[in-house]
């Protein structure tokens, strides 16, 4: 698609967005009473406009029936993890039974790792991306010393190559191909959170079956943001949160998929809690663990209401926008701001460490400017520009970086354009 760089052309693209009206569904930040520049949906999506209300009906039924709010209502709290599946498995191309809304992104991760990494004398390397959300490597790392491995042994981090910005697939399915008889779990971001980088999904878990291995994804930055199919992919297990993308509000229920072919195995071992129990037994407060078929088999207790009231609210929004228009209008904006950048900073001046290719990227561009980032962001700031800022890693020769996410539904070309026009003065 052909740019061209004037406010009058970002204005006429936002006149055609078919999308265009879902703004109007989200509340907007304002700083001195002026409407921000808000491209953080990689960190918290805004409020739709609707969480409110979903979240009153279950407070107000929680004060009118109390307990009995359990079985009553137009949504039973005993079945509220059950409302989110249609809409989440669209999402990420799964079977409603395959994903559930429960717990925390980590706490997922944990446990599911406790089912699929297994090690064994012989397999028990992971293989991973160098500089994962600390959440992932921490995790990881514990669960190696959990079954009482040096995380140095067994953990295989995949670097970029000298002088570039993200991993090339043909390294990860070299690595995985080299340590294939040692390996007993891949495991690498959908979408990785600094550059931005999305990882072959398809690819990676095809070769890491070869290999003989488990392959889990961390769709932190991908669920709700690139199209996914982790059901044809054959995708063993999947953790993502819902507050990024999918706007659902700070600290809101997380999301886990564990594959088919999996899910119905209760000889699989995991950690159980109540709710995965049989719900045809579960007030019979029997011995001896049954796990519901399908993912809701790994919940621990029942659900978090509130919070998944609100991951109602954001779905419904979703479901009307479709998906695949969202995705289709994020590949159009994300070009049209690497566009301007291009036309706008030569290389001296700014550094995009996302993948060129938009088959390779979501809704996100990182932005390195060497040793000026910091005061350029405190600029942008200034301006009312909400993006983010990540501290330079400076062991690995890393420059800070401003991760800019311009996110479908209610982020306008008008916006993507005024926001380079800041950066410009900020630099300047």
């Amino acid at each position: 698609m052909q740019h061209i760089n004037s406010l009058e052309y970002a204005q006429s693209l936002d006149e055609k967005d078919p999308l265009k009206s879902f703004r109007d569904d989200f509340y907007m930040p304002k700083n001195n009473g002026k409407e921000v520049l808000y491209f953080t949906g990689n960190s918290l999506g805004l409020q739709p406009k609707g969480t409110a209300k979903l979240v009153n009906e279950e407070l107000e039924l929680w004060k009118e029936r109390g307990v009995e709010g359990h079985f009553e209502g137009e949504r039973p709290w005993f079945h509220y993890h059950k409302f989110a599946k249609e809409s989440l498995a669209k999402i990420v191309g799964a079977k409603p039974e395959e994903v559930v809304p429960m717990n925390s992104l980590t706490t997922n991760l944990h446990l599911l790792m406790v089912s699929f990494y297994r090690p064994t004398a012989k397999r028990f390397k992971i293989i991973t991306e160098a500089g994962a959300f600390p959440s992932d490597q921490y995790a990881l790392e514990s669960q190696v010393k959990f079954h009482g491995l040096n995380p140095e042994e067994a953990i295989i981090e995949l670097d970029p190559r000298e002088g570039e910005t993200t991993i090339r697939t043909e390294d990860i399915l070299e690595s995985i191909k080299a340590n294939a008889s040692e390996l007993a779990l891949v495991m690498f971001s959908g979408v990785q959170y600094f550059t931005g980088q999305l990882f072959e999904v398809e690819t990676i878990t095809t070769a890491g079956h070869k290999a003989g291995a488990i392959v889990g994804f961390d769709l932190a930055h991908a669920a709700g943001n690139v199209a996914l199919q982790l059901h044809e992919h054959q995708v063993d297990f999947a953790v993502w949160c819902h507050y990024k993308y999918l706007n659902s509000g700070p600290g809101s229920v997380a999301g886990a998929f564990v594959h088919s072919k999996h899910a119905n195995n209760p000889d699989l071992p995991r950690f159980a809690g109540w709710w995965g129990h049989n719900e045809e037994e579960r007030f019979l407060m029997k011995k001896g663990f049954k796990p519901m078929l399908g993912a809701d088999g790994w919940q621990l207790s029942n659900a978090n209401v509130l919070s998944t009231a609100a991951l109602l609210a954001s779905l419904a929004v979703v479901d009307k926008a479709g998906f695949s228009n969202m995705r289709n209008k994020s590949i159009v904006l994300t070009g049209f701001l690497e566009f301007l950048l291009n036309e706008s900073f030569t290389k001296e001046e700014i550094l995009l460490l996302t993948p060129v290719d938009p088959n390779q990227r979501g809704a996100q561009l990182s932005i390195s400017l060497e040793n000026k980032g910091r005061e350029v962001f405190d600029a942008l700031a200034e301006q009312g520009v909400v993006a983010d800022w990540r501290e330079p890693n400076l062991s690995e020769g890393q420059a800070g970086v401003i991760r800019v996410a311009p996110t479908p539904l209610y982020n306008r070309f008008e916006d993507v354009f005024n926001f380079v026009q800041l950066l410009r003065k900020a630099i300047k």
